[in-house]
Order: structure tokens, then C-alpha cells, then sequence
């Protein structure tokens, strides 16, 4: 089966908790309106969702909640039944528990058995390298339906007794980034099944002699005492090389389905904050795109993100619509793409 038959059939999301703004996010950790200028100029989120209380510190969802709920939307949406999914993947950097796989949770609370299933762990490509990953299984004609996932929750890497003025900038702007969701996608290799194709995708590994953009780190009980941050990451070197890569990206997916700039109508691109994601979009110059974004109100949900851009952008795809979505794993610095297209 030729993979440009491939359909995305609809997306689901889920989020933790009510919006949390800048000015509740200061005041837990005693900051000033300051601060809170700072994080307006320098990362323009307003608000996030986090799987946590922060004022308890005691977590009120896991990965598995949330992605069951993104699951079981994704599925409502497609009016698809759980017993014809026969693969699932997700794509995380945060996964429950090492074991058991935190797809297999999701997949046993949605009714999905007898299946097969494959966890992804990476960063922000997370999402797409599962969307790639079921796509190819899916035009080998082993399987019919799959159900792709993608989440993360950032928040239980968060000191809630830090004390913000002392934090080292690499992990300071973790506590301003992220937020915690999870999405999910129904992808069909039955061409009537959908009038949304994914005409390319791609993942490629381009952090060859690259130091690490950001570090999740994982401790047991040998190493549980590490005075080693638990998250950090250079944003500096992530400002300069995700614009760049971005930009790469898109020339990729352009040669791969012989779309012409002008022809890309809808464009998803990669999310770290409102402020970068403005500078890359005014790089791509895609003059005739509609910028698909929600970075503003979710902050960057990691593999969850392109999943709200997703939710969005279905229900506005006309017949001849094309979007280009991209997105950049800065941890070793993965690129990744996808291209649909409304037939």
C-alpha cells in the first residue's frame, strides 16, 4: 500500500486541571510582578495546566489518566470502536514507569487487547516519530487502524520548595515552559475511510557531535541523592538551532510531495513559547499559511502539543487544503515533519 493513502481520521486531547497564569505560577513561588514581566518578554505563555497541586505538591494525574482521556476522545471523534484498533503507539519523554510501558496502560483502560504496541521515548518529535512509526506499519497492510498517543507530564520534575531567585537560568525556564497534556490521533490505511491523507513524514536524527539541548534525568535508589538537576536545558543553543532546523524541515517535506510554498495553506509549527515560535514562523515565510498555534494558552506540552494543532486544523481543512507540521526534539536534536492534505 502506497503510505500516501494513509488517512488521519481525527485527534483527541486532554488536559490536567484548571489554566494556571503567570501571576498564580509567581505567587507559589514567592516571585514578584517582575518576574512575572520577565516571563511575558522572554517566553510569552500566559497559561499551562499542570498534573500537580501546587500547593499540596501531590500529583493529580499520571500520563496514563490523561492519555486514556486524549484516547478515548481521538476514538469518539473518528466513530471509531476500540476493537478495531490493531496497533498503538506513543510517542513520550515522560512515561509513567519504566514498567510496564505506559502505552499498554492506556491501551488495557481503553478496552484494547490482543494488539500491537509500541512505546517511543523521546522529546518534542515524539509525537511525530509515532505518527511515522504507525503510518509505515500501516501501509505494509499488517494492520488496519492504529491509534497513535502522545504526552507528557513535565511537572513532577518541579522543586515545588525551590527557591526561583536561586535557580540557575538552564533550569528556571523549565518552570515557565511547560505544561502537561496529552493528545491522540485515529489513523486508517482504508482511503475511504477519511478525506484526510498524511502525504509525507519523516524523522531524522541530526545531533551528531551536537551537545544535548535539554536532560530529563531519571534516579533510583543508588543515585536518588544526586545533588544532578532533575531537568535543564540550554536555550540558547535551542534558540539558535530550532528556527534553522525548522527551516530545513520544511524544505523536506516541500521536496517529498512536490507542494510549492504557496501551496501550503495551513502550517503547524514547532512550539517552545509564543516568542520563538513567532520568529520561526516569520522565517519559514509562508506568506499564504495560516498559523495553527496554542502554545500561548497550553505552553509546550512536549509530544501532546502537535496534537491540539491537529484538533484544530481537521475541522478547518477544506477539499485542496495542504499543512506542513513541524517539529524539533532539542534533547539530541531530531527533526521531523509531516505533511496532510484534504482530498
Amino acid at each position: 500500500m502506497d503510505p500516501a493513502e494513509i488517512r488521519l481520521l481525527a485527534a483527541g486531547t486532554a488536559l490536567p486541571g484548571p489554566p494556571i497564569d503567570n501571576a498564580a505560577l509567581g505567587r507559589r513561588f514567592g516571585m514578584d510582578a517582575l518576574w512575572e514581566q520577565w516571563v511575558d518578554a522572554f517566553i510569552g505563555t500566559r497559561t499551562r495546566h499542570l498534573a500537580l497541586d501546587l500547593e499540596s505538591g501531590e500529583q493529580r494525574d499520571t500520563l496514563a489518566d490523561l492519555g486514556t482521556t486524549a484516547g478515548a476522545r481521538a476514538l469518539a471523534a473518528a466513530g471509531t470502536d476500540p476493537a478495531d484498533i490493531d496497533l498503538v503507539v506513543l510517542g513520550t519523554a515522560t512515561p509513567d514507569t519504566l514498567m510496564p510501558a505506559t502505552v499498554n496502560v492506556v491501551a488495557d483502560r481503553l478496552g484494547i487487547d490482543d494488539v500491537a504496541t509500541y512505546q517511543l521515548q523521546s522529546g518534542c518529535s515524539g509525537a511525530v516519530q509515532a505518527i511515522d512509526v504507525a503510518r509505515q506499519l500501516l501501509s505494509t497492510g499488517r494492520h488496519r487502524t492504529a491509534l497513535v498517543l502522545g504526552g507528557d507530564v513535565i511537572a513532577k520534575h518541579y522543586d515545588l520548595e525551590a527557591d526561583l531567585r536561586a535557580v540557575p537560568p538552564a533550569e528556571l525556564v523549565n518552570y515557565v515552559l511547560f505544561g502537561d497534556a496529552a493528545g491522540a490521533a485515529v489513523l486508517s490505511a482504508d482511503p475511504a475511510a477519511g478525506p484526510t491523507a498524511v502525504r509525507a513524514s519523516f524523522v531524522q536524527l541530526s545531533g551528531r557531535g551536537r551537545a544535548p539541548g535539554q536532560v530529563l534525568e531519571w534516579f533510583g535508589p543508588v543515585d536518588r541523592h544526586s545533588d544532578r538537576s532533575s531537568a535543564r536545558e540550554d536555550y540558547k543553543a535551542i534558540e539558535e538551532t530550532v528556527p534553522l532546523f525548522a527551516e530545513q524541515i520544511l524544505h523536506r517535506l516541500l521536496a517529498e510531495t512536490g507542494w510549492r510554498e504557496d501551496e501550503v495553506t495551513h502550517l503547524l509549527p514547532p512550539q517552545l513559547s509564543t516568542r520563538m515560535t513567532a520568529r520561526i514562523v516569520e522565517r519559514l515565510g509562508l506568506e499564504h499559511a495560516e498559523e495553527i498555534s496554542c502554545v500561548g494558552e497550553t505552553a509546550n506540552t512536549g509530544n501532546a502539543l502537535v496534537f491540539f494543532q491537529l484538533e484544530q486544523v481537521l475541522p478547518e481543512l477544506a477539499p485542496g487544503d495542504r499543512a506542513a507540521a513541524i517539529a524539533v526534539e532539542s534533547s539530541k536534536w531530531i527533526k521531523s515533519g509531516f505533511a496532510l492534505e484534504r482530498v
